[in-house]
């Protein structure tokens, strides 16, 4: 069996593969601000969860950024950790088990590629909740070029200011200026206006990135068919003969892109 640990700024989902990829057992619980007392949490739910469970391998997903080489969450974007001995701390949970750790949106945009079936050989995965990441995927496998990338530090001009492209295109921004949630808004005028925000970066990833697909994923993006024609047709106004608008679709499981990724993940590092 394979285990995918899913952390978000807001919850925890844990989750159980057997060896085709079906996923036979998860658990949900809150992610602690307090990074001694997740691991804590963590432990607790394992073993009221998954103790019957035979682990051969474990990936963990974390947002923020890693040093794989020595296994450390650096920084966790919107969560206050910082310098975590995190693939150490999952060796001792799990003894006998092969321990990966790897960017969620990294992660997300795997799985999301693979099951494009190699239709695209570039893909570009955009996860919109609570901030903005990416994963570029090249051939069915995490571009080793941009694993640390965070789109949504860009410093894009908008509405007259310099501002990130997280703070004005997230879902913490729509939230911040509506005062609803995406899954709340069903208002088109907001969504026109919400999918210019999307629009400004994506433009720029597309000039330096030339992705043959776009993927939108996220909390956001599970709504992105309220907002998908006012973003295509903001993009079209920017096209020209040397950056091309390529198609750009909703990811398949935008809720759950992260673990199977991590499943992904496990599969190709062990074949």
């Amino acid at each position: 069996m394979d285990l995918a640990i899913d952390i978000g700024g807001t919850k925890t989902l844990i989750a159980v593969f057997d060896g085709s990829g079906r996923k036979i057992a998860e658990y949900k619980f809150p992610t602690s601000k307090n990074y001694e007392q997740f691991t804590k949490e963590l432990d607790a739910a394992l073993s009221a969860n998954f103790a019957n469970y035979q682990i051969k391998a474990v990936c963990c997903a974390a947002p923020g950024e890693l040093d794989r080489s020595r296994g450390i969450g650096v920084v966790f974007g919107n969560l206050p950790w910082k310098n975590v001995p995190l693939k150490q701390d999952l060796q001792k949970l799990f003894p006998g088990a092969a321990v990966f750790i790897e960017n969620d949106a990294k992660l997300a945009g795997l799985s999301e590629a693979v099951l494009l079936q190699k239709k695209y050989k570039k893909v570009l995965y955009l996860t919109i909740s609570t901030g903005i990441g990416d994963g570029i995927i090249i051939d069915d496998k995490i571009d080793p070029d941009f694993t640390d990338s965070e789109p949504g530090q860009m410093v894009l001009e908008y509405n007259g200011q310099l501002q990130k492209w997280e703070d004005f295109a997230s879902g913490r921004a729509l939230v911040k200026r509506y005062g609803k949630k995406a899954s709340e808004i069903d208002d088109p005028v907001i969504w026109e206006a919400y999918a210019k925000g999307i629009a400004r970066g994506l433009n720029e990833l597309l000039a330096i990135l030339q992705p043959d697909v776009v993927v939108i994923g996220g909390g956001v993006g599970t709504h992105f068919d309220k907002f998908s024609s006012y973003l295509l047709a903001e993009l079209a106004k920017m096209e020209n003969d040397m950056v091309k608008t390529p198609p750009i679709i909703k990811a398949q499981r935008p809720e759950e892109a992260v673990i199977y990724g991590c499943y992904e993940l496990i599969r190709q590092t062990q074949q």
